[in-house]
């Protein structure tokens, strides 16, 4: 029987899957981790502030539009949502079977920066100019495939039910995957891009159940590999430059230690409370360079003071809080290992861009997630928030 306003009293028909299909969207909405989310986003918009402050006076960058810069990081916080949304729609599991695919394109980017098509930015060549004011950093986003490559093939067998652990080949196949896509990044040379790259493995490896064999030969590995770099000649001179500035700050203040003494000055200044949005002497007068970027928590600590450089903590705490929990409740390894991978990515590349600040990592060139100006970095962690998003969203479907 069907009423005179045409809706199914029944309530079968084309109106029930219709209100199903309605209902299907709002619980996808209502499962999302939303402190994540609202922390994320908390983040950039914080970031679109010190992003400002940081340019607008530096007309060799902005021209006459002071707001240049801010939007151009709203806009990159906007594709990057936009990316995340679409991951979430695809799925963690629907990416798994694209990792291939994924891989291939990621090392095939990083190889193109080798070539002529590759530019030196910021004293880094990682970069592929795409013209228009537009380039790219592959980097950003080899450190998404080794997640999905590693974790797809150490949770195989035990996702299938086959074994509880991954087996040694397993684990050496995943290490063969990552190893790849590093050393072509270590040949640019990135070494910042490289040390995060290698706290993902590790995570990775932590989260999976390997052996802990695998886990110390990897740690050990990575201390012979640091000797290696740093007797064969890999790094650049002003990389080399960076490690003996953090082991002597007192060397050469006015050059290569010139980066980590104003930024000590700059967070120092601003006391409890800070100096006000745009009124930080430091970032008004431009003395430390690449503020917008890999050096922008130096406006938070001027600025914003303590107060403010201690939400960014805070909002950084509550996304990795929110990442840890999503590991720790998924039911299928493969979840728990992209999750475990995030997690390190976010974590190590946050204590090193504020540590390098503070004069207690050397600098090494990483933005602050979700804070610093760049569109491929902010492209790549809100797709990390997509994948994390998409395993808790699909967690009960496996239960």
């Amino acid at each position: 029987m069907t009423g005179s306003s045409g809706f199914s009293v029944s309530g079968y028909g084309p109106e029930r899957s219709n209100m199903a299909r309605l209902l299907a969207r709002d619980s996808i909405v209502r499962r999302l981790d939303w402190p994540m989310l609202l922390a994320a986003i908390a983040l950039s918009g914080i970031g679109t502030a010190l992003v400002y402050s940081a340019t607008r006076n530096r007309t060799e960058l902005v021209g006459d539009d002071p707001y240049s810069f801010a939007l151009k990081h709203v806009l990159n916080t906007g594709i990057g949502f936009a990316l995340m949304i679409g991951t979430v729609w695809l799925g963690h599991r629907t990416l798994r079977t694209a990792v291939p695919i994924l891989y291939g394109i990621s090392v095939f980017l990083v190889l193109l920066v080798l070539t002529p098509l590759g530019a030196t930015i910021n004293g880094a060549h990682a970069w592929i100019v795409l013209g228009g004011g537009f380039s790219l950093q592959p980097s950003e986003f080899v450190k998404i495939t080794i997640i999905l490559g590693m974790a797809m093939l150490l949770a195989a067998r035990v996702d299938a039910g086959d074994k509880d652990h991954p087996d040694h080949r397993t684990v050496l196949q995943s290490l063969g995957l990552a190893a790849v896509p590093i050393m072509i990044v270590l040949l640019m040379p990135d070494l910042g891009s490289v040390m995060v790259m290698a706290m993902i493995v590790l995570g990775v490896l932590l989260a999976s159940g390997a052996s802990n064999r695998w886990v110390f030969g990897l740690l050990g590995a990575g201390v012979a590999g640091g000797v290696a770099i740093w007797q064969l000649g890999v790094l650049d001179d002003y990389q080399i430059a960076r490690f003996a500035a953090f082991a002597n700050p007192a060397l050469d203040p006015a050059g290569v230690g010139y980066n980590t003494n104003q930024a000590r000055i700059a967070i120092g200044s601003g006391g409890l409370t800070g100096t006000g949005l745009t009124k930080g002497s430091q970032t008004t007068g431009q003395f430390v360079p690449e503020q917008q970027t890999d050096f922008v928590f130096t406006v938070a600590g001027e600025e914003l003071g303590f107060v403010g450089a201690g939400a960014i903590l805070l909002l950084l705490g509550v996304v990795l809080w929110r990442a840890c929990a999503i590991a720790r409740e998924t039911t299928e390894l493969y979840g728990t290992i992209v999750a475990a991978g995030i997690i390190a990515w976010f974590a190590f590349q946050a204590f090193e861009n504020i540590g390098m600040t503070l004069g207690i990592m050397p600098v090494a060139g990483l933005p602050l997630p979700f804070v610093s100006y760049g569109g491929s970095s902010m492209f790549a962690v809100w797709v990390a928030v997509g994948l994390l998003q998409s395993i808790k969203v699909q967690r009960p479907m496996s239960a």
